[in-house]
Formats: structure tokens, sequence, C-alpha cells
């Protein structure tokens, strides 16, 4: 156990630099769910999304 205060430091370091990342990386995923270019995509992948809803409305 001669290196575990450095261990410890380095741990802590790359905790916090992690943590920053994942929260870049995530507001970026947001940013690009809502644009219109995912939306079009959504839509694209599953077309009777709308259809389906649109019958449970209409019985």
């Amino acid at each position: 156990m001669k290196f575990l205060d450095w261990y410890l430091k380095i741990a802590a370091v790359s905790a916090l630099v992690g943590d920053d990342k994942v929260t870049v990386l995530e507001s970026e995923k947001r940013a690009w769910e809502s644009s219109p270019e995912a939306q079009a995509i959504r839509e694209a992948l599953n077309p009777w999304r709308n259809n389906d809803a649109q019958a449970r409305k209409n019985p």
C-alpha cells in the first residue's frame, strides 16, 4: 500500500473529469434529440406510429 494516496488522488480526479464529460455528452444528446433532424429520423423509422395513435382516438 505504498502508493495508496496516489491511487486515491488519481481516482478522484478521474471521477471529476468523467462526471463533466458525461454531463456534456448528455446535454448534446438531449439537444440533438429535440432537433428537427432527429424527429425526421424517428418518423422515418416508425412511420405507422401516428396511425396507431389515431386509431386509438377514433375507435
